[in-house]
């Protein structure tokens, strides 16, 4: 059967094209896997004593949208770290945010603009799913490059009036995936003001958010409550995965207006699936609790240190401000992470696979994206690998 025509012109998803790159060919050395963002820093310690105390909880159908206990965990966690006030009605549990991000695009799309093809903005390079929901809802994905001359965030303020004006969403990840840069509350602040000049919603995706190197960033929440932005207009995306190294978990949120909440949870009675309520009973615990966040922290602070260090002298290095991602300058992705495979063993992500190609140009291609996620000595094996490999 023929794939719909709008899903038909799809690239390969990133990991299987790596295989298909790396596989054929033997490892260099010790393999050590750099490629995907899975965190290995420990999770919190009592999650195995909440789960195992929870465990009834597999008998009985979850609630939707998220039981009252987690939805009063996430509530509060908005307070302490952002100054947000945003109760129950503001708020849905998600197993992981690519479920959410996508739902919500669904949910939330018009199905025109203004009697036009509605268009979802978004960088490039970014997480696949914002194009593949824009797609899925019937709307064209606007590409935007985020790049050194735009300080590796989206320069939406260039976009022309005419796609503006037919805009109903606009993706932004910070810090961002893959290149580690922040925005700032006064970034925020421009992008919402246009949203509300031109009425389209913002989906902040800030998985990233307590991965940070200097200060905590800013939220998009945060910001449109500080401007006095439309409630409706802002919608932000936060996992456990990230924050605090439960990948497996799937467990996240979805914050905003009341309206657009109402109508995500809506989709969600017919075409989603709510956690399981050990993990809403765990997740609880988890977002009250702030020490293992600050000690993963101390981490990535040793390996930030760690990567300064071996790739300093790199040309085009750039110290990420958040995240967990290197973003290395290199000729070619493709024949980069080949060439480091075959050599070394290391495995890196051409970073051409997360962008799109726009008027001849793919911004991803000359780079590899670098995950640090393996304990801070594995990494450092893999980046002095890299380093004398790619830039010796």
């Amino acid at each position: 059967m023929d794939l719909p025509r709008r899903f038909s012109d799809l690239p390969e998803y990133a990991f299987p094209r790596l295989r298909r790159l790396l596989d054929g060919h033997p490892a260099g050395g010790e393999v050590v896997h750099m490629t995907i963002g899975e965190p290995r820093h420990p999770p919190p310690p009592f999650v195995a004593e909440a789960m195992a105390a929870a465990i009834a909880g597999f008998s009985v159908y979850p609630p939707n949208e998220g039981s009252a206990a987690l939805l009063a965990a996430i509530s509060a966690w908005l307070g302490r770290r952002y100054g947000v006030a945003a109760g129950p009605e503001r708020i849905m549990a998600l197993n992981g945010t690519r479920e959410g991000l996508f739902g919500a695009v669904i949910a939330l799309c018009p199905e025109s603009r203004r009697g036009r093809r509605p268009a979802v903005l978004m960088p490039n390079p970014f997480y696949q799913v914002y194009a593949v929901a824009a797609l899925a809802a019937g709307a064209e994905p606007v590409y935007l490059p985020a790049t050194a001359a735009t300080g590796f965030l989206p320069d939406f303020a260039a976009v022309p009036a005419e796609v503006l004006e037919r805009t109903a969403i606009a993706f932004l990840c910070s810090p961002s995936n893959p290149q580690g840069a922040v925005a700032d509350a006064g970034y925020l602040a421009g992008l919402i003001g246009l949203a509300e000049r031109h009425d389209f919603a913002l989906f902040a995706d800030e998985c990233y958010s307590e991965v940070w190197r200097d200060a905590p960033p800013a939220g998009a929440l945060q910001v449109a409550a500080q401007v006095g932005a439309d409630p409706e207009r802002v919608f932000v995306f936060h996992s456990l995965s990230k924050r605090s190294n439960l990948p497996g978990l799937r467990s996240g949120f979805v914050a905003g207006g009341p309206r657009g909440i109402a109508a995500m949870r809506q989709l969600r009675a017919y075409a989603g699936a709510p956690l399981p309520l050990p993990v809403q009973e765990v997740s609880a615990r988890v977002w009250a609790d702030e020490s293992h966040v600050a000690a993963s922290r101390a981490l990535y602070a040793e390996k930030y240190r760690a990567a300064d260090a071996i790739l300093g002298a790199v040309p085009g290095y750039r110290p990420p401000g958040g995240g967990f991602f290197l973003w290395l300058p290199v000729a070619d992705g493709e024949a980069a992470a080949l060439k480091l495979w075959r050599q070394t063993g290391v495995r890196v992500l051409p970073g051409g696979y997360l962008g799109r190609t726009v008027d001849g140009v793919n911004p991803g291609a000359g780079h590899v994206r670098v995950a640090m996620v393996a304990p801070v000595d594995e990494m450092c094996r893999g980046l002095e690998r890299l380093r004398d490999c790619l830039f010796g």
